[in-house]
């Protein structure tokens, strides 16, 4: 019982979701983020711990959840609570291949709380998938190791400096991290958020296929093309915009960003 009595904040949960690892999943965003992105789409996960900011989104509001109050950004839940909304999709995960995808933010800031639903999700016997920025300690990735069927790695750029300016970290802890997942034999997709003339540069695509075609076990890469969707949010949390006006990207630049990968013999997915 003492893992369903845990807590942990969380600022949106997603049923029915095709894009975050295989099969119908139910993705759970946790929050709290250590970097601060240029084009970060979830600008309200940042901060850890409660956030009651009205960001008027009915999209961010917790539906399965009875007693939020609309438009509160986070919610604080238990393990107990949680797991049972998710048990109530365990058919379509069954029937589909799917499970649970932990996001965030990055989930793994609220290891506590991320390694009880893992634990409970284990217990029966739902795939599970973690959505991570590599930025914690490799501590917290050794803790749940055994409890995490894949990984969904987010890579956004090789050069140090770049990294550092548009996400306000360095990328150094990220790549040993990544080195180190690869050594216990875990299942990895590398995820390439595509931010126009940033990150989608020839330069930068290249540099990231070079680097993880030079670790033992990733085959899977998925790009994600840019969405300015997430501009609004920014607007309505009286935040600044370092980032405004990108367009999404036409589908031959997809194609070509694409075949950089497949040169590599990596398989691709545009999209998550």
């Amino acid at each position: 019982m003492r893992n369903h009595k845990r807590t942990g904040y969380i600022f949106n949960y997603k049923k029915y979701a095709i894009h975050d690892g295989p099969g119908i999943r139910s993705t759970i965003f946790l929050q709290g983020c250590p970097l601060k992105c240029w084009w970060c789409h979830n600008p309200e996960s940042r901060e850890l711990g409660p956030q009651v900011k009205s960001i008027n989104d009915s999209r961010n509001c917790l539906r399965p959840f009875s007693a939020v109050i609309p438009h509160t950004i986070t919610h604080n839940i238990t393990v107990y609570e949680l797991m049972k909304e998710i048990q109530k999709d365990i058919i379509f995960y069954d029937q589909s291949g799917g499970g649970v995808t932990f996001s965030g933010g990055e989930p793994l800031l609220q290891i506590d709380f991320l390694k009880a639903l893992l634990q409970e999700c284990k217990k029966r016997d739902i795939h599970t998938a973690v959505d991570t920025s590599g930025h914690t300690s490799w501590e917290n990735f050794d803790c749940i190791l055994k409890l995490v069927d894949l990984f969904l790695y987010d890579i956004k750029f090789v050069d140090p400096i770049l990294h550092e300016q548009y996400t306000g970290i360095s990328n150094q802890k990220i790549f040993r991290n990544l080195v180190k997942l690869t050594g216990e034999g875990k299942e990895i997709n590398i995820r390439i958020p595509l931010i126009p003339g940033i990150t989608d540069t020839e330069q930068n695509l290249k540099a990231i296929a070079g680097f993880i075609n030079s670790l033992s076990n990733i085959r899977r890469v998925d790009l994600l093309p840019y969405n300015p969707l997430g501009e609004k949010k920014y607007k309505k949390l009286h935040r600044e915009i370092k980032l405004g006006g990108l367009k999404f990207q036409k589908d031959q630049e997809l194609r070509r960003m694409k075949r950089i990968f497949t040169d590599f013999d990596f398989t691709v997915q545009i999209g998550g």
